[in-house]
């Protein structure tokens, strides 16, 4: 019986912190074809909508890690596969597209 509550608990725990690390549309915002701050500004609004629920405002990490260095730790390639494919705990396509890129490029730089 301790087992099935248990098991219970964790799938609910589980199930509302997905549910809160997801939302945001695709913000696809193709003025800025260049680069430049208004890239940063576009992945860091990205990253607001769709990000923030999980890896906190600061990047300091809620229910998910915190992401104010993780271009030390990870590439930006490394960065996006995680973004498009998801890891234990953070599903998959979140971010999709040009969006992901910018996400990538942008915490590719936090280290």
């Amino acid at each position: 019986m301790k087992k099935k509550m248990w098991a219970l608990v964790m799938s609910t725990g589980l199930a509302i912190g997905l549910a809160a690390c997801g939302g945001g549309g695709n913000n696809n915002d193709n003025n800025n074809a260049g680069g430049g701050e208004t890239a940063t500004n576009d992945a860091e609004s990205i990253y607001q909508t769709s990000c923030v629920s999980c890896h906190g405002e600061n990047l300091e990490g809620r229910n998910g890690p915190a992401l104010d260095k993780i271009g030390a730790k990870l590439s930006q390639d490394e960065i996006h596969d995680v973004i498009e494919n998801g890891r234990p705990g953070m599903p998959a396509g979140i971010i999709k597209g040009d969006d992901a890129d910018k996400v990538a490029a942008w915490l590719a730089e936090k280290k």
